[in-house]
């Protein structure tokens, strides 16, 4: 197919990295990044970058937009997909206008720009129920106490070993998460749909977002981008 640069963007705990796992099955072609694998990375290895990430998200900042930018295009080229054939999708990044804008200077200048964003439209009252029920597995494994349980409670089912609640999943701190979020995402979505680009998929959970997903990226490639 084409190369599909592609976006999803949400709220927290809207199911990015669920839908984009059922996506990359489907589409196996696409290459998937997820901004936030990659802090929590370094966060976990202790670098200095993920020392940096962790006093923002802590506080329920964002990082700044050309730290992210930079943390992006050094993702890209390490993994070699930051050329003109390569199809990726980006997941977690941009989440403001003025990072789309720093995303394009990384990524024009390679032929690599965007050519599809996906917001994905979930009510905030069932991203909040959401978050309060969900753990994770230092692997990135995520479970929902409601939908996607364990096996054994609080254990992962892979290695058994212990889950934990994210240090950004408390209360207060999620709030003003899903707060920044909403106040920016109007003039993202701006940015993306004067670029003719922008598409809304809606629903409550993954098992009715992902038809539509699915769907609205076929029909995009179908179209020859």
């Amino acid at each position: 197919m084409n190369p599909l640069r592609m976006i999803i963007m949400g709220a927290p705990g809207s199911g990015k990295g669920t839908l984009t796992s059922k996506l990359l099955k489907k589409l196996p072609q696409i290459h998937s990044l997820s901004s936030g694998d990659i802090l929590r990375r370094e966060m976990a290895n202790g670098s200095e970058i993920g020392k940096m990430a962790k006093s923002y998200i802590e506080r329920g900042d964002l990082l700044p937009d050309k730290f992210m930018a930079n943390l992006i295009q050094a993702e890209l080229e390490q993994q070699k997909w930051l050329d003109a054939k390569t199809s990726f999708l980006l997941d977690g990044f941009p989440r403001t206008g003025n990072q789309a804008i720093e995303l394009e200077s990384v990524l024009v200048p390679h032929n690599s720009d965007i050519n599809m964003v996906i917001e994905l439209d979930v009510p905030p009252e069932v991203i909040l129920n959401r978050i309060a029920n969900r753990w994770v597995h230092i692997s990135g494994r995520v479970y929902n106490l409601e939908y996607n349980p364990p096996k054994v409670p609080f254990k992962d089912d892979i290695t058994g070993e212990p889950l934990f609640k994210r240090p950004d999943d408390n209360p207060e701190t999620f709030k003003v998460r899903l707060d920044k979020y909403f106040a920016e995402l109007e003039p993202l979505r701006e940015y993306y749909e004067k670029k003719g680009v922008y598409v809304k998929v809606s629903g409550e959970t993954s098992d009715i977002i992902f038809p539509k997903l699915l769907s609205a990226v076929e029909a995009k490639v179908k179209s020859g981008l």
